[in-house]
Protein backbone atom coordinates (compact mmCIF):
# COMPACT_ATOMS: atom_id res chain seq x y z
CA UNK A 1 0.00 0.00 0.00
CA UNK A 2 0.92 3.33 -0.97
CA UNK A 3 2.62 5.44 1.62
CA UNK A 4 1.00 8.94 1.52
CA UNK A 5 3.01 12.02 3.10
CA UNK A 6 2.43 15.94 2.30
CA UNK A 7 3.82 18.76 0.35
CA UNK A 8 6.53 21.14 2.42
CA UNK A 9 8.35 22.90 -0.14
CA UNK A 10 7.90 23.59 -4.08
CA UNK A 11 10.87 25.07 -6.14
CA UNK A 12 10.19 24.71 -10.17
CA UNK A 13 10.65 21.10 -10.58
CA UNK A 14 11.89 20.03 -7.69
CA UNK A 15 9.24 19.26 -4.58
CA UNK A 16 10.08 18.48 -0.87
CA UNK A 17 7.88 16.27 0.78
CA UNK A 18 7.57 15.24 4.40
CA UNK A 19 5.81 12.11 5.78
CA UNK A 20 7.27 9.65 3.74
CA UNK A 21 10.09 7.56 3.95
CA UNK A 22 10.80 6.21 0.18
CA UNK A 23 14.47 4.88 -1.26
CA UNK A 24 16.63 6.90 -3.57
CA UNK A 25 14.77 6.96 -7.12
CA UNK A 26 11.38 5.42 -5.87
CA UNK A 27 8.59 7.20 -7.86
CA UNK A 28 6.49 9.16 -5.82
CA UNK A 29 2.85 10.92 -7.06
CA UNK A 30 2.79 14.62 -6.16
CA UNK A 31 -0.25 16.47 -5.68
CA UNK A 32 -4.61 16.53 -6.34
CA UNK A 33 -3.57 15.85 -9.99
CA UNK A 34 -1.38 13.12 -8.75
CA UNK A 35 1.67 14.26 -10.87
CA UNK A 36 4.67 11.66 -11.49
CA UNK A 37 8.29 12.25 -9.63
CA UNK A 38 11.01 10.65 -8.40
CA UNK A 39 12.99 10.80 -5.45
CA UNK A 40 16.42 12.26 -5.90
CA UNK A 41 17.42 13.58 -2.08
CA UNK A 42 16.40 12.58 1.27
CA UNK A 43 17.39 14.27 4.19
CA UNK A 44 15.96 13.82 7.96
CA UNK A 45 12.32 13.29 7.79
CA UNK A 46 12.43 15.13 4.43
CA UNK A 47 11.99 13.82 0.79
CA UNK A 48 13.26 15.45 -2.58
CA UNK A 49 11.33 14.58 -5.57
CA UNK A 50 11.90 15.75 -8.71
CA UNK A 51 8.43 16.27 -10.77
CA UNK A 52 8.62 15.04 -14.75
CA UNK A 53 5.49 17.59 -15.10
CA UNK A 54 4.43 21.24 -14.62
CA UNK A 55 4.31 22.04 -11.20
CA UNK A 56 2.44 25.46 -11.53
CA UNK A 57 -0.29 25.73 -9.00
CA UNK A 58 1.10 22.90 -5.96
CA UNK A 59 1.27 24.57 -2.74
CA UNK A 60 2.38 23.08 0.61
CA UNK A 61 0.14 20.84 2.01
CA UNK A 62 -0.73 18.53 -0.37
CA UNK A 63 -0.48 14.94 -0.68
CA UNK A 64 2.12 13.06 -2.14
CA UNK A 65 1.88 9.21 -2.77
CA UNK A 66 5.08 6.91 -2.51
CA UNK A 67 4.91 4.28 -4.81
CA UNK A 68 7.67 2.17 -3.76
CA UNK A 69 8.73 0.99 -6.64
CA UNK A 70 11.61 3.01 -8.96
CA UNK A 71 10.84 4.26 -12.35
CA UNK A 72 10.33 1.57 -14.42
CA UNK A 73 10.64 0.60 -18.41
CA UNK A 74 7.47 -1.75 -19.61
CA UNK A 75 9.56 -3.97 -22.77
CA UNK A 76 7.57 -6.01 -24.75
CA UNK A 77 5.72 -6.58 -28.06
CA UNK A 78 4.74 -3.43 -29.17
CA UNK A 79 7.63 -1.21 -28.59
CA UNK A 80 8.78 -1.07 -32.21
CA UNK A 81 6.88 1.47 -34.00
CA UNK A 82 5.87 3.67 -30.73
CA UNK A 83 6.73 7.19 -30.00
CA UNK A 84 6.88 8.00 -26.48
CA UNK A 85 7.35 10.74 -24.18
CA UNK A 86 10.92 10.72 -21.66
CA UNK A 87 9.29 8.67 -19.15
CA UNK A 88 7.90 6.08 -21.53
CA UNK A 89 4.12 7.63 -21.93
CA UNK A 90 2.86 6.93 -25.47
CA UNK A 91 2.35 10.31 -27.03
CA UNK A 92 -0.33 8.73 -29.70
CA UNK A 93 -2.44 7.44 -27.37
CA UNK A 94 -2.03 10.52 -25.31
CA UNK A 95 -2.85 12.61 -28.20
CA UNK A 96 -5.67 10.66 -29.23
CA UNK A 97 -7.32 11.63 -25.50
CA UNK A 98 -6.23 15.08 -25.08
CA UNK A 99 -5.65 16.27 -28.39
CA UNK A 100 -2.14 18.15 -29.05
CA UNK A 101 -1.64 19.56 -25.77
CA UNK A 102 -1.11 17.29 -22.86
CA UNK A 103 -2.63 17.81 -19.65
CA UNK A 104 -0.82 16.66 -16.58
CA UNK A 105 -1.26 14.23 -14.41
CA UNK A 106 -2.74 11.92 -17.29
CA UNK A 107 -0.69 8.88 -18.10
CA UNK A 108 -1.01 5.52 -20.00
CA UNK A 109 1.27 2.03 -20.07
CA UNK A 110 4.13 1.98 -22.34
CA UNK A 111 2.82 -0.98 -23.94
CA UNK A 112 -1.17 -1.75 -25.17
CA UNK A 113 -2.92 -3.59 -22.67
CA UNK A 114 -5.52 -5.03 -25.34
CA UNK A 115 -3.54 -5.76 -27.86
CA UNK A 116 -3.07 -9.47 -28.47
CA UNK A 117 0.01 -10.99 -29.63
CA UNK A 118 0.56 -14.73 -31.66
CA UNK A 119 3.06 -16.52 -29.30
CA UNK A 120 5.16 -19.57 -30.87
CA UNK A 121 6.73 -21.36 -27.78
CA UNK A 122 10.36 -22.60 -28.69
CA UNK A 123 10.63 -24.73 -25.00
CA UNK A 124 8.53 -27.47 -23.97
CA UNK A 125 6.87 -28.73 -20.57
CA UNK A 126 9.60 -29.79 -18.33
CA UNK A 127 12.71 -28.28 -20.07
CA UNK A 128 15.25 -26.39 -17.62
CA UNK A 129 15.47 -22.54 -18.39
CA UNK A 130 18.45 -19.68 -17.30
CA UNK A 131 17.29 -16.32 -17.04
CA UNK A 132 17.27 -14.52 -19.71
CA UNK A 133 16.41 -17.78 -22.13
CA UNK A 134 14.35 -17.56 -25.39
CA UNK A 135 11.41 -19.53 -24.29
CA UNK A 136 8.64 -18.61 -27.58
CA UNK A 137 8.84 -15.80 -30.36
CA UNK A 138 6.16 -13.25 -31.17
CA UNK A 139 6.24 -11.54 -35.01
CA UNK A 140 6.48 -7.54 -34.31
CA UNK A 141 6.12 -6.04 -37.51
CA UNK A 142 9.18 -8.21 -40.12
CA UNK A 143 11.17 -8.75 -36.61
CA UNK A 144 11.09 -12.08 -34.27
CA UNK A 145 10.63 -10.67 -30.76
CA UNK A 146 12.00 -13.24 -29.04
CA UNK A 147 10.27 -13.62 -25.64
CA UNK A 148 12.88 -13.74 -22.60
CA UNK A 149 12.88 -15.32 -19.38
CA UNK A 150 12.96 -12.43 -16.59
CA UNK A 151 16.75 -11.85 -15.68
CA UNK A 152 15.41 -13.23 -12.52
CA UNK A 153 13.40 -15.59 -12.69
CA UNK A 154 15.03 -20.04 -13.45
CA UNK A 155 14.17 -23.49 -13.60
CA UNK A 156 11.80 -25.84 -15.11
CA UNK A 157 9.37 -25.01 -17.12
CA UNK A 158 6.04 -26.15 -15.54
CA UNK A 159 3.67 -25.31 -18.68
CA UNK A 160 3.56 -23.10 -21.58
CA UNK A 161 0.65 -22.56 -23.86
CA UNK A 162 1.09 -21.16 -27.69
CA UNK A 163 -1.94 -18.66 -28.90
CA UNK A 164 -3.02 -15.37 -28.64
CA UNK A 165 -2.12 -13.39 -25.48
CA UNK A 166 -1.54 -9.75 -24.22
CA UNK A 167 0.88 -8.80 -22.69
CA UNK A 168 -0.24 -8.99 -19.07
CA UNK A 169 -1.60 -12.08 -19.64
CA UNK A 170 0.73 -15.63 -18.45
CA UNK A 171 2.25 -17.78 -21.37
CA UNK A 172 4.06 -20.30 -18.88
CA UNK A 173 5.21 -20.80 -15.32
CA UNK A 174 8.78 -21.71 -14.57
CA UNK A 175 9.12 -23.32 -10.98
CA UNK A 176 5.91 -21.78 -9.92
CA UNK A 177 6.27 -18.37 -11.02
CA UNK A 178 4.01 -17.23 -14.00
CA UNK A 179 5.42 -15.70 -17.02
CA UNK A 180 4.02 -12.87 -19.16
CA UNK A 181 5.22 -11.39 -22.39
CA UNK A 182 5.71 -7.84 -20.70
CA UNK A 183 9.29 -7.39 -18.45
CA UNK A 184 9.70 -4.28 -16.17
CA UNK A 185 13.05 -3.08 -15.44
CA UNK A 186 14.82 0.11 -13.52
CA UNK A 187 15.64 2.22 -16.09
CA UNK A 188 18.66 3.36 -14.32
CA UNK A 189 19.97 0.09 -13.56
CA UNK A 190 21.55 -1.48 -16.64
CA UNK A 191 20.27 -4.97 -17.47
CA UNK A 192 22.64 -7.88 -16.89
CA UNK A 193 25.02 -9.66 -19.51
CA UNK A 194 27.34 -12.38 -19.74
CA UNK A 195 30.58 -10.52 -20.83
CA UNK A 196 31.27 -7.78 -23.24
CA UNK A 197 33.34 -8.62 -26.41
CA UNK A 198 35.90 -6.82 -28.57
CA UNK A 199 34.15 -4.31 -30.48
CA UNK A 200 35.75 -5.49 -34.31
CA UNK A 201 32.68 -5.31 -36.00
CA UNK A 202 31.91 -2.06 -37.80
CA UNK A 203 28.62 0.09 -37.51
CA UNK A 204 28.06 0.49 -41.71
CA UNK A 205 26.51 3.32 -41.88
CA UNK A 206 26.53 4.49 -45.78
CA UNK A 207 28.15 8.13 -44.63
CA UNK A 208 31.63 7.43 -47.19
CA UNK A 209 33.40 10.08 -44.43
CA UNK A 210 32.32 8.10 -41.49
CA UNK A 211 32.67 4.88 -43.01
CA UNK A 212 36.25 5.05 -44.27
CA UNK A 213 38.04 7.84 -42.55
CA UNK A 214 36.71 7.65 -39.19
CA UNK A 215 34.98 4.14 -38.69
CA UNK A 216 31.99 3.27 -35.53
CA UNK A 217 32.08 -0.57 -34.38
CA UNK A 218 28.56 -2.07 -33.29
CA UNK A 219 28.85 -1.37 -29.99
CA UNK A 220 31.34 1.23 -29.58
CA UNK A 221 30.41 5.31 -28.37
CA UNK A 222 30.44 8.05 -30.54
CA UNK A 223 29.89 12.32 -30.12
CA UNK A 224 29.00 14.78 -32.71
CA UNK A 225 29.87 18.06 -31.21
CA UNK A 226 29.32 21.49 -33.49
CA UNK A 227 27.74 24.65 -33.22
CA UNK A 228 24.17 25.34 -34.55
CA UNK A 229 23.67 24.70 -37.95
CA UNK A 230 26.33 22.77 -38.50
CA UNK A 231 24.09 19.42 -38.81
CA UNK A 232 24.02 17.35 -35.47
CA UNK A 233 20.58 16.30 -36.26
CA UNK A 234 20.77 15.68 -40.56
CA UNK A 235 23.94 13.60 -39.17
CA UNK A 236 21.99 11.37 -36.62
CA UNK A 237 18.86 11.35 -38.81
CA UNK A 238 21.30 9.83 -41.79
CA UNK A 239 22.63 7.45 -38.89
CA UNK A 240 19.60 6.44 -37.56
CA UNK A 241 17.85 5.82 -41.42
CA UNK A 242 20.97 3.99 -43.06
CA UNK A 243 22.88 2.45 -40.33
CA UNK A 244 23.14 -1.47 -40.34
CA UNK A 245 21.91 -2.01 -37.20
CA UNK A 246 18.39 -3.95 -36.75
CA UNK A 247 16.62 -1.88 -34.50
CA UNK A 248 16.97 2.18 -33.91
CA UNK A 249 16.44 4.47 -30.50
CA UNK A 250 16.12 7.66 -31.36
CA UNK A 251 15.79 9.94 -28.26
CA UNK A 252 15.08 13.55 -29.20
CA UNK A 253 16.50 14.82 -25.76
CA UNK A 254 15.75 18.71 -25.13
CA UNK A 255 15.44 19.21 -29.03
CA UNK A 256 13.59 21.53 -30.75
CA UNK A 257 9.69 20.55 -31.91
CA UNK A 258 9.99 21.99 -35.48
CA UNK A 259 13.20 19.29 -35.69
CA UNK A 260 11.45 16.20 -33.78
CA UNK A 261 8.56 17.07 -35.80
CA UNK A 262 10.36 16.33 -39.00
CA UNK A 263 11.62 12.96 -37.84
CA UNK A 264 7.91 12.24 -36.58
CA UNK A 265 7.03 13.07 -40.14
CA UNK A 266 9.86 11.69 -42.31
CA UNK A 267 10.33 8.20 -40.16
CA UNK A 268 7.12 6.59 -41.21
CA UNK A 269 7.55 7.53 -44.92
CA UNK A 270 11.23 6.40 -45.40
CA UNK A 271 11.56 2.72 -47.07
CA UNK A 272 13.74 0.40 -45.26
CA UNK A 273 16.42 -0.35 -47.34
CA UNK A 274 17.27 -4.11 -45.81
CA UNK A 275 13.06 -5.32 -45.80
CA UNK A 276 11.57 -2.59 -48.16
CA UNK A 277 8.72 -2.01 -45.17
CA UNK A 278 8.43 1.23 -43.57
CA UNK A 279 11.71 2.17 -41.05
CA UNK A 280 9.55 2.97 -38.38
CA UNK A 281 8.79 -0.75 -38.32
CA UNK A 282 12.07 -1.46 -36.61
CA UNK A 283 12.40 2.24 -34.81
CA UNK A 284 11.64 3.33 -31.58
CA UNK A 285 10.85 7.61 -30.78
CA UNK A 286 11.10 9.25 -27.46
CA UNK A 287 10.68 12.74 -28.29
CA UNK A 288 11.28 15.18 -25.25
CA UNK A 289 11.35 18.66 -26.82
CA UNK A 290 12.80 21.79 -25.49
CA UNK A 291 8.94 22.70 -24.26
CA UNK A 292 8.17 19.58 -22.49
CA UNK A 293 9.05 19.34 -18.54
CA UNK A 294 13.02 19.66 -17.63
CA UNK A 295 13.02 17.08 -15.41
CA UNK A 296 11.44 13.90 -17.66
CA UNK A 297 14.18 14.69 -20.26
CA UNK A 298 16.77 14.11 -17.40
CA UNK A 299 15.16 10.53 -17.37
CA UNK A 300 14.47 10.21 -21.51
CA UNK A 301 17.85 9.30 -21.98
CA UNK A 302 17.59 6.20 -19.14
CA UNK A 303 14.29 5.36 -21.00
CA UNK A 304 15.76 5.13 -24.49
CA UNK A 305 18.59 3.05 -22.97
CA UNK A 306 16.54 0.74 -21.18
CA UNK A 307 14.67 0.16 -24.49
CA UNK A 308 18.35 -0.67 -26.44
CA UNK A 309 19.39 -3.05 -24.00
CA UNK A 310 16.08 -4.99 -23.81
CA UNK A 311 16.64 -5.38 -27.71
CA UNK A 312 20.47 -6.18 -27.36
CA UNK A 313 19.45 -8.93 -25.26
CA UNK A 314 17.46 -10.84 -27.62
CA UNK A 315 20.92 -11.17 -29.74
CA UNK A 316 19.98 -7.96 -32.09
CA UNK A 317 22.20 -5.11 -33.00
CA UNK A 318 20.54 -1.32 -31.55
CA UNK A 319 21.75 1.60 -32.57
CA UNK A 320 21.45 4.22 -29.98
CA UNK A 321 20.84 8.18 -31.32
CA UNK A 322 20.61 10.89 -28.24
CA UNK A 323 20.42 14.49 -29.71
CA UNK A 324 21.41 16.13 -27.85
CA UNK A 325 23.31 15.46 -24.56
CA UNK A 326 23.81 19.05 -24.17
CA UNK A 327 20.18 19.61 -23.05
CA UNK A 328 20.57 16.62 -20.68
CA UNK A 329 23.77 17.80 -19.05
CA UNK A 330 21.19 21.52 -19.05
CA UNK A 331 18.24 19.65 -16.97
CA UNK A 332 20.87 18.35 -14.84
CA UNK A 333 22.12 21.87 -14.70
CA UNK A 334 18.72 23.52 -13.83
CA UNK A 335 17.71 20.63 -10.91
CA UNK A 336 21.01 20.42 -9.24
CA UNK A 337 20.70 24.52 -8.95
CA UNK A 338 17.38 24.09 -7.00
CA UNK A 339 18.51 21.32 -5.12
CA UNK A 340 20.99 24.63 -4.24
CA UNK A 341 24.28 21.81 -4.75
CA UNK A 342 27.56 23.15 -4.83
CA UNK A 343 28.12 24.51 -8.92
CA UNK A 344 31.16 22.53 -10.94
CA UNK A 345 32.35 24.20 -14.17
CA UNK A 346 30.27 26.43 -15.66
CA UNK A 347 27.45 25.43 -12.86
CA UNK A 348 27.01 22.19 -14.38
CA UNK A 349 26.91 19.44 -11.01
CA UNK A 350 30.20 18.33 -9.68
CA UNK A 351 28.90 14.79 -11.08
CA UNK A 352 28.69 16.13 -14.69
CA UNK A 353 31.56 13.31 -15.59
CA UNK A 354 30.15 10.48 -13.62
CA UNK A 355 26.75 10.75 -14.89
CA UNK A 356 27.84 10.58 -18.47
CA UNK A 357 30.15 7.92 -17.83
CA UNK A 358 27.59 5.93 -16.54
CA UNK A 359 25.11 6.36 -19.81
CA UNK A 360 27.99 6.18 -22.33
CA UNK A 361 29.69 3.11 -20.63
CA UNK A 362 26.27 1.00 -21.19
CA UNK A 363 27.11 0.88 -24.98
CA UNK A 364 29.05 -2.43 -25.79
CA UNK A 365 28.64 -5.62 -27.84
CA UNK A 366 28.26 -7.92 -25.57
CA UNK A 367 27.38 -11.77 -25.28
CA UNK A 368 23.94 -12.16 -23.61
CA UNK A 369 22.31 -14.15 -20.85
CA UNK A 370 20.36 -15.96 -23.61
CA UNK A 371 24.03 -16.84 -25.29
CA UNK A 372 23.78 -14.57 -28.43
CA UNK A 373 25.70 -11.91 -29.41
CA UNK A 374 23.98 -8.70 -29.56
CA UNK A 375 25.20 -4.79 -29.15
CA UNK A 376 24.52 -1.07 -28.60
CA UNK A 377 26.05 1.16 -30.17
CA UNK A 378 25.67 4.65 -28.67
CA UNK A 379 25.66 8.16 -30.80
CA UNK A 380 25.68 10.90 -28.97
CA UNK A 381 24.97 15.18 -30.34
CA UNK A 382 26.57 17.45 -27.93
CA UNK A 383 25.30 21.44 -28.91
CA UNK A 384 27.95 23.72 -27.44
CA UNK A 385 26.91 26.86 -26.85
CA UNK A 386 28.54 29.29 -29.53
CA UNK A 387 30.18 26.13 -30.57
CA UNK A 388 32.75 26.07 -27.81
CA UNK A 389 34.68 22.90 -27.76
CA UNK A 390 36.25 23.36 -25.26
CA UNK A 391 32.88 23.57 -22.30
CA UNK A 392 32.38 20.91 -19.74
CA UNK A 393 29.83 18.45 -21.21
CA UNK A 394 31.85 18.52 -24.79
CA UNK A 395 35.33 17.68 -22.93
CA UNK A 396 34.04 15.31 -20.60
CA UNK A 397 32.22 13.49 -23.54
CA UNK A 398 35.73 13.28 -25.11
CA UNK A 399 37.09 11.62 -22.33
CA UNK A 400 34.46 8.51 -22.49
CA UNK A 401 33.81 8.11 -26.15
CA UNK A 402 36.37 6.83 -28.92
CA UNK A 403 35.06 8.71 -32.20
CA UNK A 404 34.71 12.02 -32.41
CA UNK A 405 33.04 13.21 -35.67
CA UNK A 406 34.17 17.40 -35.21
CA UNK A 407 31.24 19.60 -36.79
CA UNK A 408 33.10 22.66 -37.98
CA UNK A 409 30.96 25.76 -38.99
CA UNK A 410 33.44 27.20 -41.53
CA UNK A 411 32.69 23.95 -43.66
CA UNK A 412 29.31 24.92 -43.63
CA UNK A 413 29.98 28.14 -44.17
CA UNK A 414 31.64 26.95 -47.68
CA UNK A 415 28.60 24.66 -47.81
CA UNK A 416 30.44 21.19 -47.61
CA UNK A 417 28.47 18.71 -45.93
CA UNK A 418 27.92 16.72 -43.63
CA UNK A 419 30.35 19.33 -42.22
CA UNK A 420 32.83 17.00 -40.55
CA UNK A 421 36.24 18.40 -39.91
CA UNK A 422 38.43 15.58 -41.19
CA UNK A 423 41.99 17.12 -39.48
CA UNK A 424 40.14 17.14 -35.91
CA UNK A 425 37.82 14.22 -35.84
CA UNK A 426 39.32 10.74 -34.87
CA UNK A 427 38.27 7.00 -34.50
CA UNK A 428 40.02 4.94 -32.42
CA UNK A 429 38.44 1.86 -33.48
CA UNK A 430 40.15 1.50 -36.90
CA UNK A 431 42.79 -0.71 -35.39
CA UNK A 432 40.39 -3.16 -34.21
CA UNK A 433 38.27 -3.02 -37.45
CA UNK A 434 41.07 -3.24 -39.72
CA UNK A 435 40.79 -7.05 -40.08
CA UNK A 436 37.07 -6.82 -40.62
CA UNK A 437 37.53 -4.29 -43.69
CA UNK A 438 40.82 -6.51 -44.90
CA UNK A 439 37.75 -9.65 -45.21
CA UNK A 440 35.14 -8.59 -46.42
CA UNK A 441 35.77 -5.32 -48.47
CA UNK A 442 39.41 -5.23 -49.73
CA UNK A 443 42.90 -6.30 -48.52
CA UNK A 444 43.98 -2.95 -49.26
CA UNK A 445 41.19 -0.87 -47.32
CA UNK A 446 43.49 0.29 -44.57
CA UNK A 447 46.64 1.40 -46.70
CA UNK A 448 43.65 3.13 -49.32
CA UNK A 449 42.49 5.14 -45.89
CA UNK A 450 45.74 5.96 -45.08
CA UNK A 451 46.51 7.55 -48.24
CA UNK A 452 43.51 9.73 -48.09
CA UNK A 453 44.59 10.81 -44.72
CA UNK A 454 48.14 11.90 -46.09
CA UNK A 455 46.90 13.47 -48.92
CA UNK A 456 44.17 15.71 -46.80
CA UNK A 457 47.01 16.22 -44.10
CA UNK A 458 49.79 17.69 -46.90
CA UNK A 459 46.86 20.23 -48.22
CA UNK A 460 46.42 21.41 -44.74
CA UNK A 461 50.17 21.78 -44.73
CA UNK A 462 50.13 23.51 -48.28
CA UNK A 463 47.28 25.82 -47.71
CA UNK A 464 49.44 27.85 -45.28
CA UNK A 465 51.92 28.20 -47.95
CA UNK A 466 49.61 29.56 -50.49
CA UNK A 467 47.75 31.87 -48.17
CA UNK A 468 51.36 33.75 -47.92
CA UNK A 469 52.93 33.39 -52.02
CA UNK A 470 49.34 31.80 -53.54
CA UNK A 471 49.34 28.57 -55.67
CA UNK A 472 51.19 29.81 -58.63
CA UNK A 473 54.30 30.16 -56.91
CA UNK A 474 53.87 26.38 -56.01
CA UNK A 475 55.96 23.81 -58.39
CA UNK A 476 53.60 21.48 -60.38
CA UNK A 477 53.66 18.29 -57.51
CA UNK A 478 52.52 20.60 -54.78
CA UNK A 479 49.68 21.98 -57.18
CA UNK A 480 48.52 18.47 -58.16
CA UNK A 481 48.49 17.39 -54.46
CA UNK A 482 46.17 20.61 -53.90
CA UNK A 483 43.74 19.18 -56.57
CA UNK A 484 43.74 15.58 -55.51
CA UNK A 485 42.90 16.56 -52.08
CA UNK A 486 40.29 18.83 -53.80
CA UNK A 487 38.72 15.82 -55.54
CA UNK A 488 38.74 13.86 -51.99
CA UNK A 489 36.80 16.56 -50.47
CA UNK A 490 34.63 17.48 -53.13
CA UNK A 491 34.16 13.95 -54.72
CA UNK A 492 34.41 11.58 -51.97
CA UNK A 493 33.45 13.39 -48.44
CA UNK A 494 31.18 15.80 -49.56
CA UNK A 495 27.94 13.53 -49.47
CA UNK A 496 24.26 15.06 -50.11
CA UNK A 497 21.72 13.32 -47.49
CA UNK A 498 18.44 14.35 -49.57
CA UNK A 499 19.45 12.87 -52.76
CA UNK A 500 18.05 9.36 -53.58
CA UNK A 501 21.87 8.25 -55.17
CA UNK A 502 24.06 10.35 -52.83
CA UNK A 503 22.38 9.77 -49.58
CA UNK A 504 23.58 6.41 -49.07
CA UNK A 505 27.39 4.52 -50.29
CA UNK A 506 27.53 0.82 -49.71
CA UNK A 507 31.30 0.11 -48.63
CA UNK A 508 32.59 -1.29 -51.60
CA UNK A 509 31.92 1.06 -53.91
CA UNK A 510 33.07 3.82 -51.17
CA UNK A 511 36.36 1.77 -51.94
CA UNK A 512 35.58 1.80 -55.49
CA UNK A 513 35.33 5.41 -55.39
CA UNK A 514 38.36 6.00 -53.56
CA UNK A 515 40.16 3.65 -55.89
CA UNK A 516 39.62 5.26 -58.52
CA UNK A 517 40.60 8.98 -57.34
CA UNK A 518 43.71 7.50 -56.05
CA UNK A 519 44.67 5.83 -59.82
CA UNK A 520 43.86 9.14 -61.14
CA UNK A 521 46.37 10.51 -58.79
CA UNK A 522 49.05 7.95 -59.54
CA UNK A 523 48.46 8.58 -63.40
CA UNK A 524 48.55 11.91 -62.90
CA UNK A 525 51.51 12.32 -61.07
CA UNK A 526 53.19 10.21 -63.97
CA UNK A 527 51.87 13.10 -66.42
CA UNK A 528 53.32 16.21 -64.53
CA UNK A 529 56.78 13.90 -64.21
CA UNK A 530 56.18 13.79 -68.25
CA UNK A 531 55.93 18.45 -68.10
CA UNK A 532 51.81 17.84 -68.12
CA UNK A 533 50.76 21.17 -66.73
CA UNK A 534 48.40 20.34 -63.59
CA UNK A 535 46.07 22.76 -65.48
CA UNK A 536 45.92 20.80 -68.53
CA UNK A 537 45.02 17.40 -66.63
CA UNK A 538 42.01 19.04 -64.45
CA UNK A 539 40.50 19.80 -67.33
CA UNK A 540 40.24 16.02 -68.45
CA UNK A 541 36.40 15.01 -69.15
CA UNK A 542 36.96 12.36 -67.21
CA UNK A 543 37.80 14.57 -64.42
CA UNK A 544 34.57 15.95 -64.52
CA UNK A 545 32.81 12.95 -65.22
CA UNK A 546 33.84 11.63 -61.79
CA UNK A 547 32.47 14.59 -60.08
CA UNK A 548 29.52 13.85 -61.59
CA UNK A 549 29.11 10.14 -61.11
CA UNK A 550 27.60 10.36 -57.31
CA UNK A 551 24.76 10.87 -58.40
CA UNK A 552 23.92 8.55 -61.83
CA UNK A 553 21.31 6.06 -60.86
CA UNK A 554 23.45 3.40 -62.54
CA UNK A 555 26.57 4.26 -60.49
CA UNK A 556 28.68 1.59 -60.50
CA UNK A 557 28.53 0.58 -64.40
CA UNK A 558 29.74 4.38 -64.58
CA UNK A 559 32.64 4.11 -62.31
CA UNK A 560 33.78 1.26 -64.55
CA UNK A 561 33.50 2.63 -67.45
CA UNK A 562 35.22 5.98 -65.59
CA UNK A 563 38.46 3.21 -64.85
CA UNK A 564 38.48 2.56 -68.42
CA UNK A 565 38.24 5.69 -70.18
CA UNK A 566 40.86 7.52 -67.76
CA UNK A 567 43.60 5.19 -69.18
CA UNK A 568 43.44 6.07 -72.38
CA UNK A 569 42.75 10.04 -71.74
CA UNK A 570 46.20 9.97 -69.86
CA UNK A 571 47.34 8.15 -72.86
CA UNK A 572 46.33 10.85 -75.07
CA UNK A 573 48.19 12.91 -72.77
CA UNK A 574 51.35 11.44 -73.59
CA UNK A 575 51.75 10.37 -69.51
CA UNK A 576 53.50 6.84 -69.22
CA UNK A 577 50.43 4.58 -67.47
Amino acid sequence: MAKVGEIYRVAGPVVTATGISPRMYDVALVGEERLMGEVIKIYGDKTVIQVYEDTSGLRPGEKVFDTGQPLLAELGPGLLGSVYDGVQRPLPVLMNAMGNFIKRGVTAPGLDRKKRWNFSPAVKKGDVVKAGAIIGNVKEGHMDHRIMVPPDVSGTVDWIKEGQFTVEEPICSISGKEVTMMQKWPVRTARPIVRKTMPDVPLVTGQRILDTLFPLSKGGTGAIPGGFGTGKTVTQQQLAKWSDADVVVYIGCGERGNEMTEVLVTFPKLEDPKTGKPLMERTVLIANTSNMPVAAREASVYTGMTIAEYYRDMGYDVSLMADSTSRWAEAMREISSRLEEMPGEEGFPAYLAARLSDFYERAGRVETLSGFNGSVTVVGAVSPPGGDLSEPVTQNTLRIVRVFWALDSKLRERRHFPAINWLTSYSLYTSNLDGWFRKYVAEDFPELRAWAMEILQREAELQEIVQLVGSDALPEEQKLTLEIARMIREIFLQQNAYHPVDTYTPLKRQYVFMKTIKRFSELARRAVESDVPVETITELPVRIRLTKSKFEPNIDEELEAINKEMESQFEGLGGRA
